[in-house]
């Protein structure tokens, strides 16, 4: 079951920084700031290189991967 979603539309601002927010809440990031030209500055932990992300897409697509590595890596439980 690894086929990608499709989506029906592109992601927003908005999903983005949502999307942004949680993941430095939860430790994911150390950060992703949103800059003015509206691409995104992300750094995974305080001593790596910062990242230039060029919109939301790219924000929402590397939340997918964060997630993806941390489902495939996790011991199964059941």
């Amino acid at each position: 079951m690894d086929s990608q979603i499709v989506r029906s539309s592109a992601p927003t601002p908005a999903e983005a920084a949502a999307w942004a927010e949680v993941l430095v809440r939860r430790q994911l990031l150390h950060a992703a700031i949103l800059v003015p030209n509206g691409q995104w500055l992300v750094q995974r932990k305080s001593d790596s290189p910062v990242r230039v992300l060029a919109g939301p897409a790219d924000v929402v697509e590397l939340a997918a991967a964060i997630q993806h590595r941390i489902r495939t890596t996790r011991p199964r439980t059941r």
